[in-house]
């Protein structure tokens, strides 16, 4: 079954023109060059404008980490100083005993 429709696609083949000509559709050239003189006219011509819109876009990034991280830490240090508060307070309490006397 698969040698018939093989067979058939060769002979089909077979009987096409031997030289196409390849053109493009009408207006096509036009249209790209209208298309590419708008997207031109709205940005700078060097790139800056785009590369400037990376760098916010990765500042912002990088700064939001950094806020995530940073309270991160502070949380965990607050817990930690609370945990050594009272034992600071007690042996504190203890010299401050000592000396007073």
């Amino acid at each position: 079954m698969k040698n018939e429709h093989i067979d058939r696609l060769l002979r089909s083949a077979a009987q096409a023109d031997k030289e196409v000509p390849a053109a493009m559709p009408f207006g096509f050239d036009t249209r790209v060059v209208a298309l590419w003189s708008r997207d031109r006219g709205s940005a700078s011509p060097n790139g800056v404008a785009s590369l400037l819109r990376g760098v916010a876009l990765f500042s912002a990034a990088v700064i939001a980490i950094s806020t995530l991280v940073a309270v991160r830490e502070l949380k965990q240090s607050r817990e930690q100083s609370n945990d050594f508060t009272n034992e600071f307070a007690i042996a504190d309490t203890a010299i401050q005993d000592e000396f007073s006397q």
